[in-house]
C-alpha cells in the first residue's frame, strides 16, 4: 500500500539534450559543491580539476543529474557577489558540459549566474529561493525554456534557523510552494518544466525534518515532481549523534523513505549508494501485486 501513490506518477521533463523520465525510476542528482566553505565536504572539491573528478565519478555511479553550486547555502552562510560565483561555477560547468553526457543543474539564486552558466551547458535552474531573491530568475528559465527547481525557505541562509515555529508546517509549505509556482508559470516558465522542493533543513526543526519525510506525500496535490534532499544533514547527525563524515546509514534510510513517500528526484553527495538504495525501492513500487 505505501507505494500505491508512485503508481501513474508519470512526469516527463524534456531538457535540451536529454529528458528526465520519471514514470518508473527516482532520478539521482548529484551534489557538486564547489565552494570552498560547503557544510558537508569542507570545500573537497573546489577547484576546475577536482570538481571535474568527484563529476565523473558521479556520472559513472549513475547520478541521472549533476547539480554545480558555487556558493554555500549552509546555516549561517554568507553571500557572495555575482563575479565571485561565476568564477566558482563556469568553468567546472563548460568542461562538464563538453564531456560528460548528463543533465547540468546550476544551483544558484542569482539570474546572471543562471544566464552565464545555461549558454555554457547547464540545463536546470536550482534556485532555493523560489524567486525571492532575485525576480528576473523567471524570465531567464522562460527564455530558455529551462526546467526550474522551486525551494521552501524562510528568510536566507544566514537568518533561516532564527524562526522554526509553523503553525501548520505542511500546509505552509504547501501554500508557499504554490504561490511561487503561479508566479513562475505568471512569468512564462512553462508548467509542466517546474519541480518543488521542500527544503529540508532550510528553516526546520530537526522533528519538522523527519515530519516533512513522513508527510511527503500531501505535496503531491501540487502535482509537480518532487525533488528532496536529505543528504549529510545535520538533522541526521543529531538523530544518530554522527558527524558530517558519518552519516551514510542515515540519508540512505531517509533516501529511502523519501522516495516511498512521494520523491521523484533524490539529490545526495555519495552517488553510489543512494542509486542502489533508490533501485531497489524503485523495484519494489513498480512490481505487479
Amino acid at each position: 500500500m505505501l507505494f500505491n501513490h508512485r503508481k501513474g506518477d508519470g512526469f516527463i521533463i524534456k531538457c535540451p539534450r536529454i529528458d528526465l523520465d520519471m514514470r518508473k525510476k527516482t532520478l539521482i542528482m548529484g551534489i557538486l559543491n564547489v565552494t570552498p566553505d560547503s557544510f558537508s565536504d569542507g570545500g573537497l572539491f573546489y577547484g576546475e580539476d577536482k570538481a571535474f573528478e568527484q563529476a565523473e565519478r558521479m556520472a559513472e555511479e549513475g547520478a541521472d543529474i549533476i547539480d554545480v553550486g558555487g556558493e554555500s547555502t549552509r546555516p549561517g552562510a554568507r553571500s557572495i557577489s555575482e563575479a565571485e560565483e561565476i568564477g566558482h561555477v563556469i568553468p567546472v560547468i563548460k568542461r562538464i558540459a563538453k564531456k560528460i553526457n548528463c543533465p547540468i543543474s546550476i544551483d544558484t539564486t542569482k539570474s546572471i549566474v543562471a544566464r552565464k552558466a545555461i549558454e555554457n551547458g547547464a540545463q536546470l535552474i536550482n534556485d532555493i529561493s523560489a524567486l525571492e531573491f532575485d525576480p528576473n530568475m523567471a524570465e531567464v528559465a522562460a527564455h530558455f525554456e529551462t526546467p526550474l527547481i522551486l525551494m521552501h525557505m524562510r528568510g536566507n541562509p544566514e537568518t533561516m534557523q532564527l524562526d522554526l515555529q509553523y503553525d501548520a508546517l505542511m500546509p505552509e509549505i504547501i501554500q508557499y510552494l504554490n504561490e511561487r509556482v503561479k508566479l513562475a508559470e505568471g512569468k512564462g516558465v512553462d508548467p509542466k518544466k517546474i519541480i518543488v522542493d521542500p527544503g529540508i533543513g532550510f528553516g526546520k526543526s530537526v522533528e519538522d525534518n523527519f515530519r516533512i519525510i513522513k508527510h511527503l506525500g500531501a505535496l503531491k496535490v501540487l502535482d509537480r515532481p518532487l525533488l528532496i534532499g536529505t543528504s549529510r544533514k545535520s538533522f541526521i547527525g543529531k538523530a544518530l549523534n554522527s558527524g558530517v563524515e558519518d552519516r551514510e546509514e542515515g540519508t540512505a534510510a531517509t533516501v529511502a523513505l523519501s522516495i516511498i513517500n512521494g520523491a521523484n528526484i533524490v539529490r545526495v553527495h555519495d552517488v553510489k549508494p543512494a542509486t542502489r538504495v533508490a533501485r531497489i525501492v524503485d523495484i519494489v513500487r513498480n512490481i505487479d501485486n
